[in-house]
């Protein structure tokens, strides 16, 4: 250990001496390690990424746990996404095929082909096809057949016991006939929409929850083929809610209403 001088009390302690002796040759060490050192760039981009996405990426704005808390439960929310998903197609699943045995059976009271029933499967949902000649009169709006208000109250029935909730789009559709009158039914539209709001009252009769009913009416103008008698149908669309997007959500919305 270095000696203090003698004449000057007041020197730094010789273990300081030692110590900024130790510390500059650390940092020579260091500099001969980087000057040797073959910097990669894409290597270093790659470890930053993989050190992120294990981590999690730390802000300088916001503290680590609150980064910590918001990456726990992001993984969280999308393993019960999955889940969520997986339970829903499940529930559309189920109810279809129960549906479909329900259309079965109407189909076997008719051998006609332009008036049975047909059932449409998507993605977290189904549509029924139901054409008009088999549930409203020629002309009428008013549900007055007993078979489609049996038919309607098992399909309510069918969903009533379904752990998943659905919503209803019931959908009406004319052909292109130009029908006018001074008294309501007016027009196709008319037409279209009294008998979507027709079946609406007759599921809300068999305790189907009005907040999941919706009606729309389409007129002549979504036909189904060129043939007349097809486009005369209505449409009940059974959906789960998680399955429709909200177009507000879009990053883009508003750089399209510039």
């Amino acid at each position: 250990m270095a000696k203090k001088c003698p004449e000057c009390p007041k020197c730094l302690p010789g273990w300081l001496v030692q110590f900024g002796d130790l510390m500059s040759l650390l940092l020579t060490f260091f500099i001969l390690l980087l000057s040797m050192a073959v910097m990669d760039k894409k290597k270093v981009e790659e470890y930053f990424d993989v050190m992120k996405k294990a981590m999690g990426f730390i802000d300088a704005s916001t503290d680590v746990q609150t980064q910590s808390d918001a990456h726990s439960t992001e993984n969280s929310n999308s393993q019960d996404d999955d889940s969520d998903a997986t339970s829903t197609e499940q529930a559309v699943d189920d109810t279809a095929e129960e549906v479909s045995e329900l259309i079965e059976q109407m189909n076997e009271s008719t051998t006609v082909e332009s008036e049975q029933i047909q059932l449409e499967k998507g993605k977290n949902e189904f549509t029924l096809d139901i054409p008009s000649t088999i549930m409203f009169e020629d002309g009428e709006y008013e549900l007055s057949n007993p078979n489609s208000k049996r038919f309607i109250a098992k399909i309510a029935r069918v969903i009533r016991t379904m752990p998943q909730a659905f919503n209803i789009e019931i959908i009406g559709h004319t052909s292109s006939s130009g029908y006018t009158s001074t008294t309501i039914p007016r027009d196709n539209w008319d037409v279209s929409a009294l008998r979507s709001i027709s079946v609406v009252k007759e599921l809300i009769k068999n305790r189907i929850d009005p907040s999941t009913l919706k009606v729309a009416a389409y007129s002549s103008y979504h036909p189904k083929s060129e043939m007349a008698v097809d486009n005369r149908r209505v449409e009940m669309r059974f959906f789960a809610d998680n399955d429709q997007s909200d177009i507000l959500s879009e990053e883009s919305f508003f750089d399209r209403l510039e």
